[in-house]
């Protein structure tokens, strides 16, 4: 990593550049195995023997896995986006699922 800057004389006139420079090695390596990680929990989650969705905070489906796509008969493109309860829940339990959802957005698991 390379930030440079113009030195400029007592006159203003610029006489050349200082540059600094950052070995960022080490935090590659970090970024290398986040990434790593993170890929290793997502086949986790997408080969899980359960249904496995995530919400945003408006209620919209960010995660799908194929054990939720099997069960409810919806690829995870299909749900993406979509509001969670109103998309995917039936008329019956919309209301309860709606409530268990809004509880654990506000941390009342």
């Amino acid at each position: 990593l390379l930030n440079a800057t113009t030195r400029r004389n007592v006159d203003g006139a610029v006489m050349g550049v200082l540059g600094v420079g950052q070995d960022i090695t080490e935090l590659n390596k970090v970024l290398a195995e986040s990434r790593r990680v993170a890929a290793d929990l997502t086949r986790i989650i997408d080969s899980a023997n359960a249904p496995i969705f995530g919400i945003d905070t408006h209620g919209n489906v960010t995660e799908w896995n194929r054990k939720a796509a099997r069960l409810l008969g919806y690829e995870r493109e299909e749900t993406i986006g979509k509001n969670f309860v109103e998309s995917f829940i039936t008329a019956e339990f919309k209301e309860s699922v709606g409530h268990v959802l809004s509880l654990a957005l506000t941390g009342k698991e």
